[in-house]
């Protein structure tokens, strides 16, 4: 089959190439990849940036995929040739708390990703993509809409008219404004860009915050919040601008720190986040079955992934070049075999 392969970090060492179709073993499912979608997770990958000591080499990169299955494995019976099924990134997180070991078994590092014709997966993770989405749509599911779902419904604990800050816009953040607002949730965004400020509140967002103009943001979502501060914070930038974050989230607020857009460490004023007693949670995406409810909550109201660029097979990397450069929502490449 056809495959783009990373022989080592760096974009250029990115190639096409070909390996052998695998077949599925048990409880396992071999599908044909319709498209694909990118996350930073995956540029960071390539990058060297993200656990390089775990990545084999070469890797079949890219761990958001749908497809038809066309192969199932021994064991399978809630599965059969011809669904089309998502990937799910934690292969094994089903249900529950994850256990130690779930980046052991990550589509698209360490495990083979989707950047290919076929891809392996474990049934009992896999997840039936949503029927009233193209295959563009669904394949941006499941890092960015379950991480923003996760965030805000299982660990969150979101209520109606409460507030919810993202930063950015894109992919997880995008789907976080779609899902709080039609949840009756009151969001604010973040960006450098007022036109993409604009592209957020036609999604429902209630307010936004242009960042390079008011580099003291926090300062303004505490102004919205007649002081008070957010319900709820997805913070995607990480390093010392948690602090930030801390100062704009409300006395017993929840922050969910998603992304390390600008450091994977951060100097952070534990006694701000003592006397606001602050809860802040690492978020890995979620389990299968939180995707499972997800899907019930967009087909329920209409929600549909906002799709950036579709980018042919043969153009991965210039995808990856886009998601570089930045997106208002999601960057999808399409299948070997989709034009």
């Amino acid at each position: 089959m056809k495959a783009w392969l990373l022989d080592n970090f760096g974009l250029d060492n990115l190639r096409l190439g070909e390996v052998p179709t695998p077949a599925p073993k048990e409880n396992e499912v071999l599908i044909k990849v319709s498209v694909v979608s990118l996350n930073f997770r995956d540029k960071a990958i390539v990058d060297g940036i993200y656990e390089p000591e775990m990545i084999p080499k070469p890797l079949i990169p890219v761990s958001d995929a749908v497809g038809v299955v066309v192969a199932v494995g021994a064991g399978v019976s809630h599965l059969k040739e011809g669904d089309r099924v998502n990937s799910h990134l934690y292969s094994t997180w089903v249900d529950g708390d994850p256990k130690p070991n779930e980046p052991d078994f990550c589509y698209g590092a360490p495990l083979r990703g989707g950047l290919a014709e076929y891809m392996i997966l474990n049934a009992a993770s896999a997840v039936k993509a949503p029927e009233a989405m193209t295959d563009e749509e669904a394949s941006a599911l499941p890092i960015a809409a379950l991480t923003a779902w996760y965030s805000l419904m299982d660990y969150g604990q979101l209520q109606p008219g409460q507030t919810v800050l993202v930063q950015g816009t894109g992919g997880v953040c995008v789907f976080a404004v779609q899902i709080a607002s039609a949840f009756g949730a009151k969001v604010i965004a973040t960006s450098s860009k007022d036109e993409n400020l604009a592209k957020v509140k036609a999604l429902g967002a209630w307010e936004g915050i242009n960042y390079t103009k008011r580099p003291d943001w926090e300062k303004v979502a505490l102004e919205l919040t007649d002081g008070k501060g957010v319900d709820q914070l997805l913070d995607v930038v990480g390093g010392d601008g948690l602090n930030q974050s801390v100062a704009a989230t409300r006395v017993g607020g929840h922050i969910s720190q998603i992304g390390f857009l600008q450091g994977q460490t951060a100097k952070l004023d534990l006694m701000r986040v003592i006397f606001r007693q602050t809860a802040i949670r690492g978020i890995a995406v979620g389990p299968s079955r939180a995707f499972e409810r997800m899907n019930d909550f967009l087909n329920k109201h209409e929600i549909h992934p906002v799709i950036d660029k579709a980018y042919p097979f043969e153009q991965a990397r210039e995808a990856y070049e886009h998601l570089a450069r930045g997106a208002f929502g999601k960057v999808v490449i399409k299948g070997a075999c989709n034009p």
